[in-house]
């Protein structure tokens, strides 16, 4: 099974606003890419691909309504808090967060876990408190992936290591996926590889060795949990990373950078038609 992901970010931010959404209302944006989207995916087999498309909170319910009978497109959120509502405690005092609970009941099947900007996120946050423990933001990610599991969503879980931890990128590769999955139904989680290191203007992409040799790791490590690469699935790199076999799809994200930058649904079929190679 291959597994095509996007990650839409904050991409609905209007353009005279600094953002990258050039000509769609911000209420018809979600909905509007599902509607685009998934009549081109239908084509593919859906016991070979699946695809899953997150969102920000606000498209959801749009997103969601969007979608055809037998639709290939699964609509998930970005994040779920790491404490949920449950009978008889916390019935729902979680103001300017995102329950698993909630997520599931507006119909959302996916979350998105752990993405190198939720992580860096977290240690601003953690830093401003004084906390130097390494492993705390592991351990906020792995109550994240318990509540979202527990509901029944499935996991994209990202991992990946800075520049500055490329000569021991074993040790904290390693760490993010053990405490990260630690308790885990590991039967819902899919990972993703982000060499944070190699993502951005200006920098070196992580080359097919290098990936092939974390790819082999996380396996290795995870008992063969499928691995997707998290670094940004392209047109100019889909071949390359069709061409490895321990590579199970890809995380797409903005399809044009430069000119008139941002996500544009043809551009995204046409990633997924390199990448699948039809």
């Amino acid at each position: 099974m291959k597994h095509i992901y996007l990650n839409l970010k904050r991409f609905d931010v209007p353009a005279e606003l600094g953002g990258v959404n050039r000509g769609t209302s911000m209420a018809a944006w979600g909905a509007g890419i599902v509607s685009q989207t998934q009549q081109g995916l239908k084509r593919y087999d859906a016991d070979e691909v699946e695809f899953v498309q997150y969102y920000p909170e606000a498209h959801l319910l749009r997103a969601i309504e969007a979608r055809e009978a037998q639709s290939p497109v699964r609509v998930g959120c970005q994040g779920v808090y790491r404490t949920d509502v449950a009978a008889g405690g916390n019935f729902g005092a979680l103001t300017t967060n995102r329950p698993a609970a909630a997520m599931t009941a507006m119909g959302c099947t996916d979350v998105l876990i752990g993405h190198c900007e939720e992580r860096n996120d977290k240690a601003g946050i953690l830093q401003e408190a004084g906390v130097t423990d390494p492993a705390a933001i592991n351990r906020l990610l792995n109550q994240e992936i318990r509540c979202a599991t527990a509901r029944g969503m499935k996991v994209l879980y990202c991992i990946g290591e800075k520049s500055e931890e490329q000569a021991d990128w074993e040790n904290v590769l390693g760490t993010q996926l053990d405490i990260g999955l630690d308790g885990v139904d590991k039967s819902r989680v899919v990972i993703a590889y982000e060499p944070i290191w190699s993502i951005g203007p200006g920098k070196t992409p992580a080359d097919k060795p290098y990936i092939t040799k974390i790819a082999r790791f996380v396996k290795a490590r995870t008992g063969g949990l499928d691995v997707v690469y998290g670094g940004g699935l392209k047109q100019d790199n889909a071949a390359m990373l069709a061409s490895i076999d321990e590579i199970d799809g890809g995380l797409i994200a903005l399809t044009r950078f430069s000119g008139e930058i941002g996500f544009y649904p043809d551009e995204y079929l046409d990633i997924i038609r390199r990448y699948l190679g039809k």
